[in-house]
C-alpha cells in the first residue's frame, strides 16, 4: 500500500491517494484536488469521506463523474453532501453508500472499517486500512477537531476520546490538517484535550 498526499484549499485539507496493487482510493478530495487526483491516480475505485464538511468532499462530484466511481460517505453526514449547511457554494454530492457507524467495507481485497468518532460532526469517522488511520478531522498532530460548528458536539467528542484511548493498535494516523502522527504518541494529548472539554 502506497500513500500519496498533498494538501487543498484555503484550509490546507489533506486529500489522500491510497494504492493498493495499482488501483486507487480517493480520500477526502477537497477544494482543487481534480487536476492532481487526475494526474495522480490512473486506476481510481472510490471516493471515501471521513465526513461532510465542505474542504473534505468539495471535488466529490467532480472525480465521481469522471472516473464513474462510487462516493462512500458516514450515514450521519450524508446530508451535508447535498444541503451545503456552511453556504460555501459547495458543489452538492450524492453518497453511493451510506456507510453505517463502525462498519466495515471490502473494497480492493481490503477490510476497510469507517470508525465512528461523532463530535466534530455527527457522522465523523476515522477510515481504517491495515495499520493506517485516515482520521479526518477527528485526531491531529498534537490537536483534536473543533466542536464548535454548527452541528459539533462537545460530549459526543468526549466520547470519541474516550473510545479511541482504549484502542490497543498503535495505528499510524494520516490526519485530515497537518502531519502524519501515530496514536500513541497522541494519546497524552488526547487526554488533555479531554480534561479540557
Amino acid at each position: 500500500m502506497q500513500i500519496k498526499s498533498k494538501p487543498m484549499g484555503d484550509y490546507g485539507t489533506n486529500c489522500y491517494i491510497v494504492d493498493i496493487d495499482g488501483k486507487q482510493l480517493i480520500i477526502d478530495p477537497g477544494v482543487g484536488a481534480f487536476s492532481w487526483i487526475k494526474e495522480n491516480a490512473k486506476n481510481p475505485v472510490a471516493i471515501l469521506n471521513t465526513h461532510g464538511h465542505f474542504d473534505h468532499v468539495w471535488s466529490n462530484s467532480e472525480i465521481s463523474k469522471y472516473f464513474n466511481i462510487p462516493i462512500y460517505c458516514p450515514q450521519n453526514d450524508v446530508f451535508m453532501l447535498q444541503n451545503d449547511p456552511f453556504s460555501h457554494g459547495t458543489p452538492k454530492s450524492k453518497a453511493n453508500f451510506e456507510v453505517a457507524p463502525n462498519q466495515t467495507i471490502k473494497l480492493l481485497e481490503k477490510e476497510i472499517t469507517f470508525f465512528h468518532f461523532p463530535g466534530h460532526t455527527p457522522g465523523c469517522s476515522a477510515i481504517a486500512i491495515d495499520d493506517i488511520l485516515f482520521s479526518g478531522d477527528f485526531i491531529f498532530n498534537g490537536s483534536i477537531g473543533r466542536v464548535d460548528f454548527p452541528f459539533s458536539n462537545k460530549e459526543a467528542m468526549k466520547i470519541s476520546l474516550r473510545t479511541v484511548l482504549n484502542f490497543s493498535k498503535n495505528y499510524t494516523i494520516y490526519p485530515g490538517h497537518g502531519g502524519k502522527t501515530t496514536l500513541n504518541n497522541e494519546k497524552n494529548s488526547l487526554k488533555a484535550w479531554l480534561n479540557y472539554l
